[in-house]
């Protein structure tokens, strides 16, 4: 439980090298090193990837072989690597050098995942707004972003509030934690999501006591959290395309949530959680190992529709303030 445990907390971190994942002992220099390399790297996708139980194994070793041809050398299969990742057909799992800087991209990554910056809009004063962006905090950092939520809420919130905007667009993921956390006021203590493994595993999470959870375990905490004039308030959450992985978590926190209605575009399609595994030389494979499912045991995996479609970007702000002023 614990190696599980610490495999979610590096969710969706774009390229967390510090989270353990499976560590293997070098081996011993041979001039097939490469192929090693790509067979162990192969065996960590076969024992951990979420699409593993659908997926011909002998078939796809042999496809991935036949693109590294005779590689020799760790460099000579970053190509078949590439193949790899594409066969897992889960769109979400990515390959890092040991610089943690450059590497392998998804080429099954969901296209279209793209809209112009969204500026902070204005609200009429009886309008809760909270705006929640990506973010790849750790550490301290992350109780500052969490914080920082927060305080934007302690801000807004009013006794004669209709109820609370949450704005995601352009949330491409990142940590979800410190977004759970910070949001936890609008959110309300309470059950909020599942991760779903292959093999039937539910791991919850939840916020509560300050603090979002995985599990029985604290995820991120708030040091002095807030609570809102008036508890449970109807909530307005807006998505967009740009909206991928630790961003559709968030969003799914919100999903089947009481007196709640989302409004938009239909998401990136990214709403899967990653663990990321250290290989030899110190790269790093970032494996789609779960899906995301909302508080009714829902699960996604794909891009998620909002519950009102609005092609027209204008007109998103002015229908979800309506929607809160009057319940319709």
């Amino acid at each position: 439980m614990r190696a599980r445990r610490s495999a979610l907390y590096c969710l969706l971190l774009l390229w967390a090298s510090s989270c353990g994942g499976a560590p293997y002992s070098p081996p011993a220099p041979t001039s097939t090193s490469g192929q090693v390399y790509l067979d162990r790297l192969i065996d960590i996708m076969q024992a951990n990837s979420v699409n593993r139980l659908r997926i011909d194994w002998t078939n796809f070793r042999a496809q991935v072989a036949a693109a590294a041809g005779g590689a020799a050398t760790i460099a000579e299969t970053f190509p078949a690597i590439g193949v790899a990742l594409g066969m897992l057909d889960d769109h979400h799992s990515f390959y890092r050098r040991p610089d943690g800087i450059n590497g392998i991209s998804n080429p099954r990554f969901p296209a279209g995942c793209s809209v112009p910056a969204i500026a902070t809009p204005s609200v009429p004063d009886d309008i809760g707004y909270v705006r929640i962006t990506a973010t790849s905090a750790q550490g301290n950092e992350q109780v500052v972003f969490a914080e920082a939520i927060q305080q934007q809420i302690r801000d807004r919130d009013r006794d004669n509030l209709a109820g609370w905007i949450v704005d995601l667009r352009g949330n491409g993921g990142g940590n979800m934690w410190p977004m759970v956390a910070g949001l936890g006021p609008v959110l309300g203590d309470g059950l909020l999501g599942y991760f779903f493994s292959p093999t039937g595993v539910e791991t919850p999470w939840s916020y509560h006591d300050g603090a979002s959870w995985i599990g029985s375990s604290v995820a991120q905490r708030v040091d002095a959290p807030y609570r809102l004039r008036k508890e449970q308030p109807r909530v307005a959450v807006i998505v967009d395309n740009l909206v991928a992985s630790s961003g559709e978590a968030t969003y799914i926190s919100f999903r089947q949530r009481p007196e709640t209605r989302s409004f938009g575009a239909a998401t990136c399609g990214l709403s899967t959680s990653n663990s990321t595994f250290t290989l030899t030389d110190g790269a790093t494979l970032t494996l789609t190992t779960t899906v995301m499912a909302d508080r009714t045991r829902q699960a996604y995996g794909d891009r998620i529709a909002p519950d009102e479609i609005i092609s027209e970007r204008e007109q998103i702000l002015p229908r979800a303030m309506a929607w809160l002023q009057t319940g319709r």
